[in-house]
């Protein structure tokens, strides 16, 4: 038992009105409720591989819109806003942003918006448009001389990233990670930095929702001067022709030193329970501000093999060290496999066939939008491993490391897909980005270049794949390249000529023909099905934009989820599918459009509630237990006596249907297509058993539920970590007298916590147009076809969660979970900002008497007068004599209106201040002093002007830092 699984305390109590039944729904019983009982076990944390980072994601400013930049005034003012560290408006280091809104990263800000018909509809009729962030950063003064990086995981979608000032970044993806070197442009102690980042979120990479913002982690990156770079460290395990393991590790190591570094890479294989396997050290010399690589090879002998059935996971620790003293270190995990596509056979995983039963997947949930917290993008995984999922397309980019992190953990094979094609340098450098950070994941076992491009059946896209596929083969050559074709298979010039394996989009027709004309090349679907379903209906209302979960409509360019299966399963040479989708996601209303604001396509809801699809596909995948599913539920009111069409999927020999106690037949199981009874409905229990070798080894059943009287909240597990991050979601449902599940449900519900936050709720239905997030408690969502969900993160420490909820005329509900005592995450403190800083200054020459506070220079002038930071001395001089320091300062807005204080921490020499021609404060001692003064309200720019008179031989002016606050 491990420390996490020490701290979870008791787990979670339900509290239910009483006469309300309180037993945990199970399959079979009848309830109908379709979520898995809450787990008791807190799953272990995602391991960091990169000790030098820090979450960056508190204390973070934002500004929904764009700020127009004025005009500069006049040709000083012209001449100095295209200079280094002198950015002009919100983008300026003492821009006032006190009235901007705080939030935490990850930050989705589309995910708020409400839902607007002119909208785009591929985007879900929200609007995205432009959005800025600020954040004031201190850096220790420890942190002098060590290599200071910025990072992003990603920001949707195209970004320009200002530090002090200065543009340090541009970018032109939502998916790439942007990392930016802090280090030359770094002021540490009480000089604060200023992090910009104006972020244009018109901008489209797809035709779905992408979000808004920065919605993946961020990071401040602190390492020794001479150090392991970000992503990279290559230790991807290889299999020798005797079966022999090795792991090569290749170091690339950067130096911001002086002069050239001799330093010592140590490599050691950790196996699963931590102990050394095998050490290795390769000495290399680092030039200045320059690269090097390191490199050695470990041998791993007969390690366990990581498989879709055992992900076994091992660690290759890398230290770099000095003088026999480490400076810096990444743990990455690895896995044990080999991957081998035939062109007859299929997958192989090692050399066992492996038939590919995945789904494609957006980086979208409700309520969140694509600001997914780390824990629930595992739960998703958890939905799908559960229907015997076990592959992922990252459809249609670059996903978030974490979730490989999940992947590779759980057992799913991944497909890696690049976003944008174009073998253009600056996209070239996203292909190669994306294959360096994910090339040691055991999970990936394809990259992807494009997804149904245009040119894929021209000259033009045969380049253009050649030095993709190139390019990744540089960077990774133990895994293939494929690319998602939708067409022109047989064009003269076609892009499967130049790929290792043929992905087919759909043209399922053409399985048969290409592996005719093209016996050698290996097969797979990488994207299929596109069928459509409504979660809960089971009668299409095309006017209301509702579709049956029967799986009987499709788009025209799919098929159904059964007979797609049928198609790829009866073909060992096709290696497997990704159905068109996992989970719903926003935008793309296909085949409506206005009012719905998300898709049919997928096998479970936008919040992972189950639809048909998700037994179907349990038939067709599980292969380890028998499974029996029956659809649709059993509470049809006022249609007694009429026909009900019983659907029932299974993997079994034979299933018998009964309803209540009475046998209405038996078939024989079609695993593939299901069976099918139809019923005169009569209330009661209508129950589905599964038999093999005439014994039942598994039943499902639905009872028709009476009128809800009580509301019900499940979790998806009993205890959270008291980290401040760990999230999950919770299920709102009505039960009747009884304690059954309500399936018909659709009553609007109010629901608030406490020892935690609401971060969002949905119900799965595509024409909803409630709102997704709340700025206040409490929240509100209304059951669709029975269920709603909240997601909710924990607070820090231990104690509980209450999560309560009511609806009108019935008995709410509460919810209490443990909250145990798991310390968070390191984050950077957020830096409040309590004072505009007065940096730069212009600082006449010496002068022998004292001058008028008027003097300036001519505009234009940018040469007679020093610009001077705060907290840099005047260096002595041989005679006494005078200096003039000016500056333009606008007052943040509360200043403005009330007033405040300047305040010099310390000014070497006799001094008189200055403001707009008015003299307000003087300072009579020539020693070093502070001067403080008060300041009345004034909008608009001001003129501050210290005339210091400085004794000889000695240092003078503005020695420390100079601020405005508040009264």
């Amino acid at each position: 038992m491990d420390r996490r699984e020490l701290l979870l305390g008791g787990g979670a109590l339900f509290a239910v009105p009483a006469g309300v039944a309180t037993a945990t729904p199970r399959p079979g019983d009848g309830d109908g409720f379709p979520m898995p009982p809450a787990q008791r076990r807190l799953p272990a944390r995602l391991p960091d591989p990169d000790p030098s980072r820090t979450l960056l994601e508190l204390g973070w400013r934002f500004h929904e819109g764009d700020i127009p930049v004025a005009e500069p005034q006049g040709h000083h003012q012209t001449y100095l806003s295209v200079k280094a560290g002198n950015a002009l408006g919100a983008a300026a280091i003492a821009y006032d942003d006190t009235d901007w809104d705080e939030v935490r990263l990850p930050h989705d800000w589309a995910a708020g918006q409400p839902f607007v018909e002119t909208a785009n509809v591929s985007q879900g009729y929200r609007p995205r448009g432009i959005g800025w962030y600020r954040r004031m950063l201190r850096l220790d003064p420890a942190d002098r001389g060590k290599t200071i990086e910025l990072h992003f995981d990603g920001i949707a979608t195209n970004a320009t990233i200002w530090v002090n000032g200065s543009i340090v970044a541009h970018n032109w993806s939502g998916y790439n990670s942007v990392h930016v070197d802090l280090t030359p442009f770094a002021r540490f102690g009480d000089e604060t930095n200023m992090i910009v980042v104006r972020v244009d979120a018109n901008a489209k990479e797809g035709w779905w929702y992408e979000g808004a913002g920065l919605y993946r982690h961020a990071w401040l990156v602190r390492r020794a001067p001479v150090a392991i770079v970000s992503d990279g460290v290559h230790c991807d395990p290889r299999r020798a022709a005797d079966g022999h393991w090795q792991v090569p590790v290749t170091a690339t190591l950067a130096s911001i030193e002086s002069a050239a570094a001799v330093v010592t890479l140590e490599a050691t294989l950790l196996d699963p329970a931590g102990r050394a396997i095998a050490t290795g050290q390769a000495e290399v010399t680092v030039p200045t501000l320059d690269r090097a690589e390191a490199a050695l090879v470990l041998d791993a002998g007969s390690p366990s093999l990581w498989s879709v059935e055992a992900p076994t996971l091992y660690t290759v620790r890398t230290r770099l060290l000095r003088d026999g003293v480490a400076v810096d270190e990444r743990r990455i995990a690895i896995g044990f496999r080999s991957v081998r596509f035939d062109a007859d056979k299929g997958l192989f995983v090692n050399g066992v066939p492996v038939k590919l039963k995945g789904v494609c997947l957006h980086q979208d949930h409700a309520g969140v939008g694509v600001a997914v917290p780390d824990a629930l993008l595992g739960w998703r995984l958890e939905r799908l491993k559960a229907m015997g999922c076990n592959a992922i397309r990252m459809s249609h980019n670059a996903p978030n490391a974490e979730l490989l992190d999940w992947c590779d953990r759980m057992g799913f094979l991944v497909m890696d897909e690049n976003r944008n094609f174009n073998p253009a340098p600056e996209y070239l450098a996203q292909l190669e980005w994306l294959v360096r950070r994910d090339r040691n994941h055991p999970s990936v076992i394809l990259w992807s270049v494009f997804n149904e491009e245009p040119m894929q059946g021209t000259e033009a896209g045969v380049e253009m794949v050649r030095r993709m596929a190139a390019a990744v083969r540089r960077l990774d050559d133990s895994r293939p390249v494929t690319a998602a074709m939708n067409g022109s298979f047989y064009n003269p010039a076609n892009v499967s000529t130049v790929v290792d394996v043929m992905g087919f989009n759909y043209y399922q027709a053409d399985y048969d023909k290409f592996h005719r004309l093209n016996p050698t090349k290996p097969i797979t679907s990488s994207e299929d099905t596109s069928a459509f379903e409504t979660r809960g209906a089971f009668v299409t209302d095309s006017a209301g934009h509702v579709i049956t979960s029967y799986d009987t409509e499709a788009a025209s360019w799919g098929g159904t989820h059964r007979d797609t299966w049928k198609e790829i399963v009866a073909r060992p040479f096709v290696a497997g599918g990704f159905v068109w989708t996992g989970f719903d996601y926003h935008g793309e209303p296909t085949p409506h459009d206005w009012p719905t604001i998300s898709s049919f396509f997928g096998i479970l809801d936008l919040c992972g509630f189950p639809k048909t699809a998700f037994d179907i596909h349990s038939a067709h995948w599980i292969d380890d237990r028998p499974v029996v599913a029956i659809a649709p539920h059993w509470t049809w009111p006022g249609r007694e006596g009429q026909p009900i069409k019983v659907f029932v999927s299974s993997n079994a020999e034979m299933v018998e249907l009964r309803l209540n106690g009475r046998v209405l037949g038996v078939q024989q199981v079609d695993r593939i297509m299901g069976n099918e009874w139809t019923v005169p409905y009569a209330p009661g229990r209508i129950e589905a058993r599964a038999m093999r070798s005439g014994k039942m080894v598994a039943a499902a059943a639905h009872e028709t539920a009476g009128p809800p009287v009580a509301l019900r909240l499940t979790p998806a597990r009993t205890v959270m970590a008291g980290d401040d991050e760990d999230a999950q979601p919770i299920t709102i449902d009505a039960v009747d007298a009884r304690g059954r599940h309500v399936p018909t449900a659709n009553l609007k519900t109010v629901f608030a916590i406490e020892g935690g936050t609401i971060l969002g709720a949905g119900n799965g239905d595509p024409n909803s147009h409630e709102p997704e997030q709340f700025v206040r408690q409490p929240g509100t969502r209304s059951l669709f076809n029975g269920l709603a969900q909240v997601i909710v993160r924990a607070g820090t420490g231990r104690g509980r969660i209450e999560v309560r909820a009511t609806a009108e005329g019935l008995k709410g509900a509460m919810l209490v979970i443990d909250r145990a005592d798991i310390a968070p995450r390191p984050q950077v403190p957020a830096t409040p900002p309590a004072a505009l800083q007065l940096r730069d200054w212009r600082r006449s020459p010496a002068l022998a008497e004292r001058p008028d506070p008027t003097l300036a220079p001519a505009d234009g002038d940018n040469n007679s007068w020093d610009m001077v930071r705060s907290g840099q001395p005047t260096p002595a001089e041989a005679r006494p004599g005078w200096r003039v320091y000016r500056t333009r300062v606008t007052p943040w807005k509360r200043v403005a209106a009330e007033g405040g204080v300047i305040a010099f921490e310390a000014i070497a020499g006799r001094a008189e201040l200055w403001i707009d021609d008015a003299r307000i404060a003087v300072k009579d001692s020539p020693a070093t002093g502070p001067l403080r003064a008060q300041m009345a309200p004034m909008g608009g720019p001001r003129i501050v002007v210290l005339l210091v008179e400085a004794p000889a031989g000695q240092p003078s002016g503005i020695l420390g830092p100079v601020a405005i606050a508040t009264r």
